[in-house]
């Protein structure tokens, strides 16, 4: 559409809406990760959890409320907000490998892991190379505009 032809006014929600897609549910999230494959367990007696999909899923249950990490409650956030918040690049790498996202930045991810120096410093620089607009496409590559906050999930 040529900017002459959009009202005054109106050139920047469309921009908007464009680039910025709706906001998707936390809950969204979880369905999405309930229907990935399992990442092979590892026991590790400090932990609660056995795999990644088992640590995002006990993770995002709570996300509601203060959980084990002192949340601020009463506060309703995104599935986006709480992707990059995670500070457990191992989640991420999980996410992005059983998502579908693009074995080279996987392996590019994995790289940036391997090369980490703290766990903050791990997941920015795994979030730089995967951020959530390539996940949200991995688990909903069907999505529209108009269906993000519930799209179809497929399993993959």
């Amino acid at each position: 559409m040529a900017p002459a032809l959009i009202p005054q006014g109106l050139a920047g929600v469309l921009l908007t809406e464009r680039l910025m897609p709706a906001p998707i549910s936390v809950k969204a999230l979880i369905s999405a990760i309930r229907l990935l494959r399992p990442d092979p367990p590892v026991i590790n007696p400090k932990k609660w959890y056995l795999t990644q999909k088992e640590h995002w899923l006990g993770w995002l249950a709570e996300y509601d409320g203060p959980g084990a990490y002192g949340r601020q409650t009463g506060v309703q956030r995104d599935a986006k907000y709480a992707y990059n918040h995670i500070v457990e690049p191992e989640m991420l790498l999980y996410l992005a490998s059983a998502s579908g996202v693009d074995g080279a930045l996987v392996a590019a991810a994995n790289q940036a892991f391997a090369e980490r120096t703290t766990l903050m410093q791990a997941s920015g620089t795994i979030r730089k190379i995967v951020p959530w607009e390539t996940i949200a496409k991995a688990l909903w590559p069907n999505a529209t505009q108009s269906n993000q906050l519930h799209p179809t999930i497929k399993p993959k």
